[in-house]
């Protein structure tokens, strides 16, 4: 309830934001959400819980009373008779004999008293199963998150770069308006404006691939997430987050989900094991029916208790269980060697991030001086002591330095998300 307000409040300030300055934002947690709703694999989900309902369902219908109804006509070419006659005060009697033709229609109620806890254990079974399948789709809806890193971060960097082209554009524009004056003035050579202008030219020359280039990622997005994207969507650049080595996975919960199967798999053969005990009515008619000695069509019933217990499963009870155990055993190796590699990853993802917090201090330190080199060479342009293509040159050095830092501030964002992702926290 508390996550639905939340994108409930999340809707309407988007909602207010496009109304007002006819732009919308979205940050990277939302094309997470977005992107696992709209996945198709999601609608599993719902179809995994039903059938677990039914099963579950389906097994605890075992303690209803079972009802079968059974029947027979049969001719057989001899029967039981007993030549016995003889008279009693002037009585005649006889045994009667019954006729070779007989019929039994009868109906039995049987209700399990106790059933050495199958019944319970199958339902158990079924719950641990759709456990299973949703953890296995979990472990696949995770991989969502590193396709929405790579689109997400690489449309942000090339807004990034769109910005610091933008400052370099009209750096270069006011020198070329100075640079038209001068020549305009007679103090200026044409081929120095020319030598302005072609530089301009190619930094619009790249606005339009990055413009290209993040149109292509905003469509992407947009698929992921289902929501029309377009140039007036502005990427929120996501915080900083701070990272931890421990692993959360959502393959440690399969894993677990598949052990616990085994668990109950082993509790079904000792319940296997033990005796059933039940109550039975039988009721129907028959010719002959329970009395032996009247060989007409009678209706009749009986009731009780029955207890069955079969010896024959204790054969390959130990076969089975062990069984179980090498398969928890195959879980268990399993489980450790993605746990290895893993950590592995994530050492790899930290020396990353150390390295480019490095690369980052050293980018202000190449950009500050860069800086410098390009003010002076500018204050020497522009009284004549230094020629138009040096001061390019320095201009794009710069440039270049602050490409570097934007680069560098991106994919250390990127990767922390990675390694969050990666560690599953």
């Amino acid at each position: 309830m508390c996550m639905m307000r939340k994108m409930i409040l999340s809707g309407f300030i988007i909602s207010v934001s496009v109304l007002a300055y006819g732009q919308s934002s979205l940050t990277i947690d939302t094309c997470y959400t977005l992107a696992r709703q709209q996945y198709p694999l999601i609608k599993q989900m719902g179809l995994i819980e039903k059938t677990k309902e039914y099963s579950v369902s389906n097994a605890a219908k075992g303690y209803l009373p079972q009802v079968n109804f059974n029947g027979q006509a049969t001719y057989q070419s001899a029967v039981t008779s007993i030549p016995i006659n003889f008279t009693i005060q002037g009585t005649k009697f006889s045994i009667p004999t019954p006729t070779k033709d007989q019929f039994n229609v009868h109906g039995e109620l049987d209700q399990t008293i106790y059933d050495g806890g199958m019944i319970k254990q199958q339902k158990q079974s079924q719950e641990v199963n759709a456990d299973i399948q949703t953890q296995n789709i979990n472990v696949q809806l995770y991989a969502l998150k590193d396709r929405i890193n790579q689109i997400f971060f690489g449309a942000l960097l090339i807004n990034e770069q769109l910005k610091q082209n933008d400052v370099t554009q009209k750096d270069l524009q006011n020198n070329v308006d100075k640079m038209q004056a001068n020549v305009t003035n007679g103090t200026a050579l044409a081929s120095s404006l020319d030598e302005l202008q072609a530089d301009l030219i190619q930094q619009q020359e790249n606005e339009i691939s990055l413009k290209a280039s993040r149109k292509a990622y905003l469509d992407m997005l947009s698929i992921f997430i289902n929501r029309p994207l377009d140039e007036n969507t502005i990427l929120t650049t996501p915080p900083n987050v701070s990272v931890s080595d421990s692993i959360r996975r959502p393959e440690l919960s399969f894993y677990e989900a598949q052990k616990k199967n085994d668990d109950v798999q082993n509790k079904l053969l000792s319940a296997g094991t033990r005796p059933k005990f039940s109550f039975f009515f039988q009721g129907g008619y028959a010719m002959p029916g329970l009395n032996g000695f009247d060989v007409d069509p009678a209706a009749y019933y009986i009731t009780g208790f029955r207890l069955s217990w079969s010896l024959g499963n204790y054969y390959t009870l130990k076969n089975q269980r062990q069984l179980l155990n090498i398969d928890r055993q195959g879980i268990d190796i399993q489980k450790e060697d993605f746990v290895f590699n893993t950590r592995i990853n994530i050492k790899q993802q930290s020396a990353d991030m150390v390295k480019i917090a490095q690369l980052i201090s050293k980018d202000n330190d190449i950009i500050g001086k860069r800086t410098k080199v390009k003010e002076a060479a500018k204050v020497q342009m522009d009284n004549g002591a230094l020629t138009v293509h040096d001061y390019i040159s320095d201009l794009d050095a710069e440039d270049a330095a602050k490409q570097n830092l934007l680069l560098h501030q991106v994919q250390l964002l990127m990767d922390q998300y990675n390694y969050q992702n990666t560690s599953g926290n």
